[in-house]
């Protein structure tokens, strides 16, 4: 599904210097992407582009907080989000590039569409542990995780004896004795 905002820019009319670009991403925007983690926010985009003679330059400025689960306590959690990126696109029909930060165009290409671009620079400035504050967890949810529970018939949880081995190990095992 593509974002509901409208993140091209159309450059091939633009004569050589400095453009500048704000974008407000919202729900609507980041329910284009497949990420159950990274569903909802509100994030400001300035974007500067610098155009010359045959590439483009383009520098990224965002702030904003997107709504994510705390992982202790699965209760929503609003992460704030900032940063700067930065994105060279060059023209040609014979090269390409392995650098993350440069996109190669073909010759005569007149626009690009920097949702993707945007989208995946705030995800990566997503923190990988998310949780609340201390004190700020769901209370019933901390108790329930505190408790201890008795596996049930239904988990099918095989407790090993001592000296005996998973019968998967065994097979690799006489694998590597060969």
């Amino acid at each position: 599904m593509k974002p509901k905002i409208d993140t091209v820019v159309q450059f091939s009319g633009l004569e050589t210097g400095r453009y500048e670009y704000d974008y407000t991403l919202d729900n609507g925007f980041f329910e284009g992407f497949e990420n159950e983690e990274l569903r909802e926010g509100k994030v400001n985009f300035a974007v500067v582009l610098e155009k010359r003679e045959r590439l483009l330059m383009f520098n990224f400025a965002f702030e904003g907080v997107v709504k994510t689960v705390c992982d202790r306590c699965l209760g929503e959690l609003d992460v704030p989000v900032s940063g700067e990126e930065t994105l060279c696109v060059k023209f040609s029909n014979t090269e390409t590039s392995d650098k993350e930060d440069v996109v190669i165009l073909p010759e005569g290409e007149h626009q690009i569409d920097l949702a993707q671009w945007m989208y995946e620079y705030v995800a990566v400035r997503m923190p990988i542990q998310k949780v609340h504050e201390e004190g700020q967890c769901d209370p019933e949810m901390l108790q329930y995780i505190s408790e201890e529970h008795e596996p049930s018939e239904e988990d099918e949880v095989r407790v090993l004896g001592e000296g005996e081995t998973d019968p998967r190990w065994d097979a690799l095992k006489a694998l590597k004795e060969k």
